[in-house]
């Protein structure tokens, strides 16, 4: 149940990051920066690492402090946050019909 918190934790984080309208003002439109703050799988693995280091300040998951586990949930976070976004949209589930 840990890593379904998790997930999700990281998926909303990550969309309000890329999409949030509240972050329009500060969210770099040039050079590499721009890549990775409009892209929900760059910034879903930051996501991820962030969450596992202040999983100690939260009952929901805790994971230990260590290289291997910052790596482990940066990557589950970039994965699930992108298939996540696109799945999901502003108009529900996306469904592609050829």
């Amino acid at each position: 149940m840990e890593l379904l918190w998790f997930m999700l934790t990281a998926f909303g984080l990550t969309q309000i990051l890329v999409f949030g309208s509240i972050f329009d003002k500060i969210r770099p439109n040039k050079d590499i920066m721009k890549g990775f703050f409009h892209c929900s799988m760059c910034m879903g693995f930051w996501v991820g690492v962030f969450l596992c280091g202040i999983s100690s300040y939260t009952e929901l998951f805790t994971f230990e402090l260590n290289a291997v586990n910052l790596l482990i949930c940066g990557c589950l976070s970039s994965g699930t946050s992108y298939v996540l976004s696109q799945l999901f949209g502003d108009e529900g589930i996306n469904v592609k019909r050829n």
